[in-house]
């Protein structure tokens, strides 16, 4: 791993989610698959004490408010996902009113008043909110570091071309999970 320094987030995106839309029982099955390497990821951020940084879709409730989003993202489906990889009292929650995470929030003041400059990208879909954030990060000449177990999309193609994407285009550094620490 060259890129990680003690300036670096984690971005976790929109994993609070209840997956009621179409191919959302999918998209479900193939983030479920990344339990596992985020909690170990997450874990190991919190221990090297670099800012784990929630940013999440508002469900149409306009509130940062972290328990009526998982209360509202609660079902048979999302479950498996949302429970195991809730944030901390100690990460960071902020909503998001579109794809990107910088797109109307606070992220960007929030990485500068932290001194980041090194962003690792996490969450779903791969191909949409995740790689919109990378574009908007590339622009603001963040480093950054795409764990790709830990990325999930409706499709594996389109998961696979995203990372494609991230790694060619927005010169970001594609690793496992596992490989960064």
């Amino acid at each position: 791993m060259n890129a990680l320094n003690s300036n670096t987030a984690l971005l976790i995106i929109d994993i609070l989610n209840p997956f009621t839309f179409d191919y959302g029982k999918t998209l479900a099955e193939h983030t479920l698959k990344t339990v596992e390497p985020f909690k170990a990821l997450r874990s190991n951020c919190r221990k090297k004490q670099i800012p784990v940084i929630y940013i999440n879709d508002h469900y149409n409730l306009w509130q940062a408010d972290l328990k009526k989003i998982y209360e509202k993202c609660q079902n048979d489906i999302s479950l498996p996902v949302i429970e195991p990889l809730q944030p901390g009292k100690d990460d960071y929650f902020l909503i998001k009113p579109k794809h990107s995470a910088f797109y109307g929030t606070a992220l960007n003041t929030l990485l500068h008043t932290l001194k980041v400059d090194t962003l690792i990208l996490s969450g779903i879909a791969g191909n949409i909110c995740v790689l919109f954030t990378a574009n908007d990060a590339y622009m603001r000449e963040f480093k950054l570091v795409i764990p790709q177990n830990c990325i999930a999309s409706v499709s594996e193609d389109d998961n696979r071309y995203a990372i494609e994407m991230m790694k060619n285009v927005l010169k970001a550094e594609i690793v496992d999970s596992g490989d960064i620490f």
